[in-house]
């Protein structure tokens, strides 16, 4: 069959090299536009995030939360007997990835999208050679996503995780995990082990955990993570390891120099972060250029250095969020369709753990840097009605924003429901919106939204349900 395909059965209008979030938005949205759309996947349709990344981390976050809200549902004045079944958790697990997966296969089936299965190499800046099969088109979006960024000392196997292994609880639970990085995947897996039964060590370098964020959100979520039991050493660098007959020895030391120290733990899951996968496409070949860290190097447009050759999400630039990846998909799309669309957006961060952490726009330090005068509103969780209702009174809800005009310039929350707060955040930063508009927008009571809209009195020294200072 393969061996009867004409010329023009290989043309298309646009190729997408991956189909996780960006890519699969991308194709989409190319087929919407009337283009002839072919999407080609190396791996599984859905890539990272669905398969081994936001997906089943986040199903993993919800059972372990379950289980933990079971054994302390005793202070509310339920008693119930809580156990764990690692088979049917990752069976659980799998059921939502699958659903979900299978649901994009259809989407791009119903869009007409042809998909093709196998790894993509260019071999001219709009060609590309799959199996032994060349495909040509007009315009080209590279999605083709990260992969773990791996540490020296600490290579990938059956002692050291990446973010992948850490999914396969049906394997059993490690006694006592090490895991470094203190960034949202390294926090996540944390919580989901030491909900899970194990004993947790997280060691971050940076002097706070999450350190491209807010710290003093950060830190209220590093205590609540302390409060169970996690073990967090911030300012911390592992120098190496040493398997003996009681676990792996692994040698810790200050970030800035001092006395080192061993911890005994059964595994270590290296959380450091991510990088491009670029790698092996042909592009420097092509003529696309990359930056000194490997990735793609786009104007807003997303464009690449080549006319027509688009990247878009972690192949592209940080952050690497699958949110941000199908923003940016579409906006590839559309210019390959002949559009005029750039990326100008604001794109919120969220560490799903319980507390959540959710962050969007400028931090204190950041818009103090900016040359704003900075003023910031907060408001505590503890002072909220329907987070104490919930049995989640810790938390803050913290805004920013400038002295001079009252532009609100960047919202932190860290707390029940952060992830889906932040929406109201960010869309009031998109419409530009001050600190008084959000003060003036009517929430329901009670919920936990209103504590923006309380924050933002804090802003005015107006607030009633806390004391103004």
């Amino acid at each position: 069959m393969e061996n009867a395909m004409t010329e023009s059965d290989r043309a298309y209008d646009l190729i997408v090299i991956g189909t996780g979030p960006g890519g699969y938005h991308a194709a989409i949205r190319g087929a919407q536009l009337g283009l002839r759309v072919l999407a080609v996947e190396g791996e599984k349709v859905g890539g990272v995030c669905l398969n081994v990344g936001c997906i089943p981390t986040k199903a993993l976050l919800h059972a372990a939360e379950t289980l933990h809200h079971l054994k302390v549902a005793e202070a509310f004045g339920l008693k119930v007997e809580a156990a764990l079944d690692h088979q049917r958790l990752a069976a659980w697990r799998d059921g939502v990835v699958k659903k979900l997966t299978g649901g994009v296969q259809g989407l791009l089936k119903g869009n007409r999208v042809d998909l093709v299965q196998g790894f993509a190499r260019l071999v001219g800046p709009k060609e590309v050679e799959v199996g032994g099969s060349r495909y040509r088109a007009r315009s080209l979006i590279l999605a083709t996503g990260s992969e773990p960024m791996p540490l020296k000392g600490f290579p990938f196997g059956e002692d050291v995780w990446d973010s992948t292994r850490a999914l396969w609880v049906e394997e059993g639970l490690p006694r006592r995990l090490l895991v470094i990085g203190g960034g949202a995947v390294g926090l996540e897996f944390s919580q989901i082990y030491r909900r899970l039964g194990a004993e947790v060590t997280l060691i971050e370098y940076m002097p706070e955990v999450l350190p491209q964020g807010d710290r003093e959100t950060a830190g209220l979520l590093r205590r609540a993570l302390e409060k169970e039991g996690i073990r967090v050493l911030t300012g911390t660098q592992a120098l190496g390891y040493e398997k003996k007959k009681d676990g792996l020895h692994v040698l810790l030391a200050p970030a800035e120099g001092g006395k080192e120290e061993k911890v005994v733990v059964d595994k270590v899951l290296v959380a450091v972060g991510r990088r491009p996968r670029t790698g092996g496409l042909g592009l420097e070949e092509a003529g696309i250029a990359l930056d000194a860290r490997g990735f793609v190097r786009v104007d807003a447009r997303m464009e690449t250095t080549h006319k027509g050759v688009y990247a878009v999400g972690d192949a592209a630039r940080p952050p690497l969020l699958a949110h941000k990846a199908m923003r940016e998909g579409l906006v590839a799309a559309e210019n390959a369709a002949g559009k005029d669309s750039a990326f100008d957006y604001q794109v919120p961060n969220v560490v799903y753990t319980s507390p959540e952490w959710a962050g969007v726009g400028l931090t204190e330090e950041e818009a103090r840097r900016a040359g704003y005068r900075v003023r910031v509103g907060r408001f505590p969780l503890a002072a909220s009605g329907r987070a104490l209702t919930l049995g989640a009174p810790e938390g803050l809800v913290k805004v920013v924003g400038d002295e001079e005009t009252d532009l609100l310039l960047g919202v932190f929350i860290v707390g029940a429901q952060a992830g889906e707060l932040i929406a109201e955040a960010a869309l009031a930063l998109e419409m530009g919106a001050t600190a008084t508009d959000l003060a003036l927008t009517v929430h329901a009571h009670p919920t936990l939204s209103e504590s923006l809209m309380e924050a933002a009195e804090a802003f005015h020294k107006k607030a009633i349900h806390v004391l103004n200072r």
